[in-house]
């Protein structure tokens, strides 16, 4: 008797085959691409002698290849230019991220401004309580009222005869 099943990739089901029986993904090459890179990245995961392995194995490459990856993006400018976005996309997160664990600079709770976040990197802030700012405004401390010295801060001349 054969059973059909779902792909977890594709979401077409498929007929298991008699010989495996605990197949789970379809037989189409990019669902098998994606079960056997799944696979890797939890081995890499769970078994650190296997991640030992397959970093070796990317340094040997590296040296056996040298200057690749400038040649790389000398010759593919627009994933050149992804890279650029994607990079400046995980650096402003980043930031952001450092400014929401960084609450001891200001708290804003209990300042009379008011602060508004906008844009996309707002979504994945936890507690919105710090703001990124290119510009700090801060507004001067009033000064103390100036009195008059008291009769015991008056300086004495040198040489004064007190009274007895």
């Amino acid at each position: 008797m054969t059973s059909i099943c779902r792909c977890p990739y594709c979401q077409r089901t498929f007929q298991l085959s008699p010989y495996r029986p605990q197949q789970r993904v379809c037989s189409q090459p990019d669902c098998q691409r994606r079960r056997r890179a799944d696979y890797h990245r939890r081995k890499i995961e769970s078994d650190p002698v296997y991640a030992d392995v397959v970093k070796d194995s990317r340094k040997i490459w590296r040296e056996e290849h040298p200057g690749y990856q400038k040649v790389y993006w000398q010759t593919h400018p627009e994933a050149a230019e992804r890279n650029r976005q994607q990079q400046r996309r995980r650096d402003r997160r980043r930031r952001i991220g450092d400014l929401v664990k960084n609450n001891v600079a200001l708290d804003l709770k209990h300042s009379a401004s008011e602060v508004w976040l906008v844009g996309p990197e707002t979504a994945d802030l936890v507690k919105n309580t710090l703001a990124f700012s290119e510009v700090l405004v801060f507004q001067r401390a009033p000064e103390p009222p100036q009195t008059p010295p008291s009769c015991k801060e008056q300086p004495s001349g040198i040489g004064a005869v007190l009274p007895v």
